[in-house]
């Protein structure tokens, strides 16, 4: 089930579709089905890119991991027994 980009004829709306089996798409703007298949570009992933995610996940997973023991820590100390 691809993906693809449309460009509506009727209002220049630019939009994307899920399209299934023989689907007709509509512009979901004005319903127009007046519409130009656009050529969509592969995504691609660098390794340096990789790299720079790997990296900004570990951060957010240390930080997140670094606030549930300030929190767990806080709980302790005010439900002291």
């Amino acid at each position: 089930m691809p993906i693809y980009e449309y460009s509506c004829n009727a209002c220049d709306h630019r939009f994307e579709v899920l399209v299934r089996g023989d689907m007709t798409p509509a512009c979901p703007e004005c319903e127009s089905k007046d519409l130009e298949k656009l050529l969509s570009l592969p995504r691609v992933h660098s390794e340096a890119r990789k790299g720079r995610s790997m990296r900004a996940a570990r951060a957010r997973d240390k930080k997140q991991g670094e606030d549930r023991v300030r929190a767990q820590r806080e709980y302790e100390l005010s439900h002291d027994d």
